[in-house]
């Protein structure tokens, strides 16, 4: 990426979204950061107001969004049940109405693409580990269908848009991914068990810990964003980035324990309804097209996080991990 670029970051104040920012900050380019602050949160990027290529416009891509832009890294959407089940109709309407309006401002500015989709698209996977070429296994009345199927209809109109007005697109299917700036409270799995176990409160497991995840270090996770967006036009994806290693909710949990040297207990309650069961990507096509895998060990990012959260728990965090 030597040439500047002038790049949107939709959801940019997020957990992803502010990492991404800071990276192509440091890579010298000009980022326009747009946020509406549902999970986004002003201080994530608070850091980075003073720097002369960065500018923050509080904005829902639900509407319009009129900007003159080479790039464009759709990450609009909150991403855990918690915040997407709290408004369904407005998630669908951000993966939907938002696509949309993101594509139009690409195909009128001739910019490039890239849709932060999501491993949701393939629902409880009857397929083991999820290939690109696996279609799904999705509830699509379910709770958690605003998301799944929003962002399923996302790539819909990402495909449809470069096949008939050539829009020059980017799909990237994001697995499950964690570290600083994580909301404490936005019902994910990493964030929900280090803030119970810093708080000495018990670490709370939906079914009997056995379902499986694979977590993927934001920095890992912000590296194949980049490299799938400098990567040559044929290249259209959809392609799962995540981490390989699969591991036990349980497992999780009993990591997290030692780490933060808590001895607090493990309980279990009812796993929630169309919670997916197996969940690890095949990440052979971002090997061998992007020659990315991640880098970062579960114990080295569960550690950098656990000290983020620390911090943050104790009113003591810095806006810049």
């Amino acid at each position: 990426m030597a040439e500047k670029q002038r790049i949107l970051v939709t959801g940019g104040a997020g957990f992803l979204g502010s990492h991404l920012c800071e990276r192509l900050l440091d890579a010298g380019q000009e980022v326009i950061c747009v946020d509406n602050f549902f999970t986004g949160q002003k201080q994530h990027v608070a850091h980075l107001r003073p720097h002369d290529l960065f500018e923050l416009i509080r904005h829902d891509i639900t509407f319009p969004l009129y900007v003159e832009v080479d790039q464009i890294y759709n990450l609009a959407c909150p991403a855990s049940p918690v915040h997407y089940q709290f408004d369904p109709v407005q998630t669908t309407k951000v993966c939907v109405h938002g696509m949309i309006n993101v594509l139009g401002l690409a195909k009128r500015v001739k910019a490039r693409v890239l849709q932060a989709s999501t491993s949701e698209v393939y629902g409880d996977p009857s397929v083991h580990p999820q290939r690109e070429d696996y279609w799904g296994n999705v509830n699509p009345i379910g709770l958690r269908s605003c998301y799944d199927e929003g962002k399923r209809c996302a790539e819909t109109l990402m495909f449809d848009y470069h096949r008939q007005h050539r829009v020059d697109i980017k799909v990237v299917r994001i697995f499950n991914t964690y570290g600083p700036r994580m909301h404490p409270n936005d019902g994910r799995v990493v964030s929900n068990f280090i803030v119970q176990a810093l708080r000495g409160e018990p670490i709370t497991i939906y079914g009997d810990g056995s379902q499986t995840r694979s977590f993927c270090y934001v920095d890992d996770m912000v590296d194949g964003l980049v490299a799938m967006m400098g990567s040559g036009d044929d290249l259209t994806g959809p392609i799962n980035m995540g981490n390989p290693e699969e591991t036990s909710i349980l497992e999780l949990a009993e990591r997290v324990r030692t780490l933060t040297g808590s001895a607090t207990p493990i309980v279990f309650e009812d796993l929630p309804r169309d919670d997916p069961v197996r969940r690890k990507p095949d990440i052979t096509l971002a090997r061998n097209q992007l020659g990315w895998e991640p880098k970062v060990s579960l114990d080295q990012g569960l550690r950098r996080t656990i000290d983020h959260f620390d911090a943050l728990l104790s009113g003591s965090a810095d806006s810049s991990p």
